[in-house]
């Protein structure tokens, strides 16, 4: 009968390494075949149990053959291709998660990148939109808010605007048509005045 180590080692309940030291010291009967190595142990009887065969060495047959020089570097090269072959393999599963994390992390910076350009530019657009606002501001005439009285007839005002006498009749029509439904519009001993601290005129002085 035939056994590979492992076999032999579950059946007998004995260590590998106690099986490779006996093969060493040849008290065990082996062959190798296809690159693996086999013990031959003799078939068991009714009255005698195998495993007093195995060890007791003076009941065991001579070897039938020894391994070769050749065929034990044969073993330790098929054993090393596989090592080259999962260590390949490790390193290329190490690459592929390497790069996958690689790709990770760029997407991540890209999202960053993106979300801190598209806050860049609406900042620059509010930004732009309150200089325009400034810009209004300080084009729009206040002089005439701080030199004028609380009330102003509407007519010496006109003429403080320096409009030629179309724009004035223009304008001073405009007041008449809405000067009842107008609270900024004040009317005093038939003439009409204007509260220019407290009212807005802009839109019925517009040119």
């Amino acid at each position: 009968m035939k056994l590979t180590i492992d076999q032999f080692s579950k059946e007998f309940k004995i260590s590998k390494e106690a099986i490779h030291s006996r093969i060493k010291e040849k008290k065990l009967d082996y062959v190798i075949e296809n690159d693996t190595l086999y013990i031959i142990t003799p078939e068991p009887t009714s009255t005698q149990p195998v495993i007093q065969e195995v060890v007791e060495p003076t009941v065991m047959e001579k070897p039938k053959s020894r391994p070769t020089v050749s065929t034990i570097l044969s073993l330790y090269q098929k054993e090393n291709k596989q090592l080259k072959e999962k260590i390949t393999q490790l390193e290329q599963k190490i690459d592929q998660l390497i790069a996958d994390k690689e790709a990770m992390l760029q997407a991540e910076r890209d999202k960053i990148e993106e979300i801190y350009t598209s806050k860049d530019t609406q900042l620059k657009e509010i930004l732009q939109l309150i200089q325009t606002n400034l810009s209004l501001q300080q084009t729009t005439p206040k002089k005439v808010k701080k030199e004028e009285p609380k009330l102003i007839e509407l007519k010496e005002y006109l003429k403080s605007l320096e409009l030629d006498s179309h724009q004035r009749k223009k304008i001073k029509k405009r007041f008449l048509e809405v000067y009842n439904n107008d609270v900024r519009i004040i009317q005093q001993n038939g003439k009409l005045f204007l509260d220019l601290a407290k009212y807005d005129y802009s839109d019925l002085l517009a040119l």
